[in-house]
């Protein structure tokens, strides 16, 4: 009992239990505490290679959403970032939903405080509103469709081209819905860091190493790296585009963590990240959000069942509204 006061007190100072677990088989017991207490652990691609073979469930931001909300574990362990968990929650109220380290946040999400949001939506009150699926739960609520980067144009598509619409949280990936679309979006001025931080000039000299790489890319990237990239898609599809196509060699910009599966499939490809700016240590683009999770604040999440999520019971039920029309409409 005392361990566990103690482990409440600790995630409330700096997020993540603390706990000493010396010489511990952390796949093993990990494997033993989801038996025991019927949990499914959903992690996104971006985390450490160690929580990918491990999970139940690896996917993009679309395919953990639609696993979470058709799951019949008592119990679902987010590796990913908060509002991925917190999405899980608006789906499952009644499930105990745990993130190995509860500050693992989002600089997208971030981008886009809510009061600021709600004074920006009042502002143009005829329009309709897509939200990127990387928000808070409190601007979700204020949405009327959420959308992943996979379903976006989907999503859009669906709207009546004559409807006004505000699209937040990421510019970028707005800007090249505006042009996959034909629309003009108005775009709320959020991006992730992490797709922000690709070097042109430093993909140009890797390029002359690699001529015949096959330069792919997330729309969540900046402008000038869409513009030379052959295939833009979402985490889900540039993987797809790997797997399919006939080229030997590509250099990817997304975060880094996607490799650990391109590789999985393709070991006879050649597959390269693409570079960050020089005060990036890896050399490539990290979420440092994402690797925040580890095997061990994986394995004491199980155990003692938290940080757990909770969502406010109104907030959830505005919340669950977009999301689901997502889902639907991603069917």
């Amino acid at each position: 009992m005392k361990t566990l006061e103690k482990a409440k007190k600790n995630i409330e100072k700096v997020g993540f239990l603390n706990i000493d677990t010396p010489k511990i088989d952390y796949v093993k017991e990990i494997n033993k505490l989801k038996k025991e207490k019927n949990a499914i652990i959903l992690a996104h691609y971006y985390q450490i290679d160690g929580i990918q073979e491990i999970a139940d469930f690896v996917g993009d931001s679309l395919a953990l959403a639609q696993r979470a909300a058709k799951t019949d574990a008592d119990m679902i362990v987010f590796a990913g970032v908060h509002f991925m968990a917190e999405t899980a929650k608006i789906l499952n109220p009644t499930k105990k939903v745990v993130l190995p380290d509860l500050k693992a946040g989002c600089s997208l999400a971030d981008s886009c405080p809510p009061a600021e949001f709600s004074a920006f939506k009042k502002l143009h009150p005829n329009h309709v509103v897509v939200t990127y699926i990387n928000c808070s739960a409190e601007i979700k609520a204020l949405s009327d469709y959420v959308c992943t980067s996979s379903n976006a144009k989907k999503i859009i598509d669906s709207i009546p081209k004559e409807t006004p619409i505000i699209f937040a949280p990421d510019r970028n990936l707005g800007a090249w819905l505006n042009n996959e679309t034909g629309r003009e979006m108005l775009l709320w001025d959020g991006a992730c860091i992490v797709h922000e931080a690709f070097s042109i000039d430093k993909l140009l000299d890797l390029h002359k190493e690699h001529p015949n790489a096959e330069l792919i890319a997330h729309p969540e990237s900046e402008a000038h790296m869409l513009k030379v990239a052959k295939y833009i898609g979402s985490t889900s599809g540039l993987l797809k585009h790997v797997r399919e196509s006939d080229k030997k060699e590509f250099i990817v910009a997304t975060e880094a963590g996607i490799l650990f599966q391109m590789m999985q499939e393709n070991p006879d490809k050649i597959i390269i990240p693409a570079p960050a700016e020089e005060d990036n240590t890896c050399a490539c683009s990290e979420c440092h959000f994402m690797k925040m999770n580890t095997m061990q604040k994986l394995y004491l999440s199980m155990k003692y069942e938290m940080p757990s999520i909770e969502v406010d019971s109104e907030l959830a039920k505005k919340a669950i509204l977009p999301i689901n029309r997502m889902l639907e409409l991603s069917k």
